[in-house]
């Protein structure tokens, strides 16, 4: 069973992180309150009483403040010690308030005041309130039981607001940790985003410049015997494309990418042309938003990929309108494996989503495949 996170283990892990600091000693200030315990020893306590009282008052306040430092310090790495190591360690406060009583009288029950404030740092909540009301009760009740000592309500009151303020610290700390925690998950989160970003960048740049490369390169080899000259101006394409894709490439890795709609269209119509596919493409662009062109260009990129690499069309079409565009051919349609679910179509649903935009792929009205974006209701 996973025991719940105390103030103690969040301090301990925010420490860890960052450097050391000097606030805890801020702590020794509270330590002024023990003067009246000391004065109660000076005052009545005599022979080895007032010594052992003396001794006790002195190991009580520095396992106090030797506590803060220990979450300051050691207890970075000791934020898993068991509660039960725990509980023998504020035994041990108590012990020594004890040993304070034949010198100090009841000035020694400041003391609780001092191990509830340790216990609400160091416990988990439920325990560490049922500590401190135990120590309250146990004041209020000693006062009045014990012989010599009389009714004050000063004692039970300082338990309840030193409880009562430590609690609010804790609180106030651990949704410290918390927005620390939420900010590192959403900067993890971000550096994911766009390493899927890149990746979905690199695929698309790579598998459209391949794709028409590779169509290019079979078609020269076709062509060398026949035409020569033909397959010379075709190697020349196909390293004109390599070039063209290596400086996509780098410009996706510099981040400064940007996909021209009028440029996607020049290249579908190379490409298509290089896989002898009649192309019936926009001759103007006039019409669409300044804000959609990016987003259609990248559908003219993958719509032409697919149709080039999955359709065995003979004739692909491409319509635009200021909020629509459509890719349609009259190949075999869309089926398992053809292209209507890959990794390509998935990257185009993000942008759309992204762009407020709506993706539709289907049948197109010639038989084919039909992949149309449209942006807005």
């Amino acid at each position: 069973m996973t025991r719940t996170p105390t103030l103690f283990d969040g301090l301990a892990e925010r420490d860890s992180a960052g450097p050391r600091r000097w606030g805890w000693l801020a702590a020794g200030i509270w330590l002024f309150y023990l003067v009246n315990v000391f004065q109660a020893i000076l005052e009545h306590g005599t022979g080895i009483a007032q010594m052992v009282g003396f001794a006790a008052l002195f190991l009580f306040a520095i396992s106090y403040l030797g506590f803060f430092g220990w979450i300051r310090w050691a207890g970075m790495q000791a934020g898993g010690q068991p509660t039960w190591q725990r509980l023998i360690y504020l035994a041990g406060m108590l012990g020594l308030m004890f040993l304070m009583f034949p010198s100090a009288g009841q000035q020694a029950l400041t003391c609780l005041v001092y191990i509830a404030a340790v216990a609400m740092m160091y416990l988990d909540l439920k325990l560490a309130l049922a500590i401190a009301a135990a120590l309250l009760a146990g004041a209020e009740l000693s006062m009045r039981v014990v012989p010599g000592w009389t009714t004050d309500n000063s004692y039970g009151f300082a338990i309840f607001l030193g409880t009562l303020a430590v609690f609010g610290m804790r609180r106030a700390i651990q949704r410290s940790i918390e927005l620390a925690k939420t900010r590192a998950d959403m900067a993890e989160l971000a550096v994911q985003e766009e390493r899927n970003r890149f990746a979905r960048d690199l695929h698309d740049i790579l598998g459209h410049s391949l794709t028409v490369i590779t169509v290019k390169a079979e078609l020269a080899g076709r062509l060398i015997a026949a035409n020569p000259e033909r397959a010379s101006a075709e190697v020349a394409d196909v390293e004109s494309l390599a070039r063209a894709a290596l400086a996509d490439v780098r410009a996706a890795v510099a981040g400064y990418r940007e996909l021209s709609l009028a440029g996607e269209l020049v290249s579908a119509r190379a490409a298509l042309k290089a896989a002898e596919i009649k192309a019936d493409l926009p001759t103007t662009m006039d019409e669409v938003p300044e804000e959609n062109r990016e987003l259609f260009a990248w559908v003219v990129r993958e719509g032409v990929t697919n149709v080039v690499r999955h359709s065995g069309a003979k004739r692909c079409t491409i319509r635009l309108s200021a909020t629509q565009i459509e890719v349609l051919d009259d190949g075999k349609g869309p089926t398992p494996g053809g292209g209507a679910s890959g990794h390509g179509l998935m990257g185009l649903r993000e942008r759309a989503d992204q762009a407020g935009a709506s993706v539709q792929v289907g049948q197109a009205p010639e038989g084919g495949f039909r992949l149309a974006v449209r942006v807005g209701p």
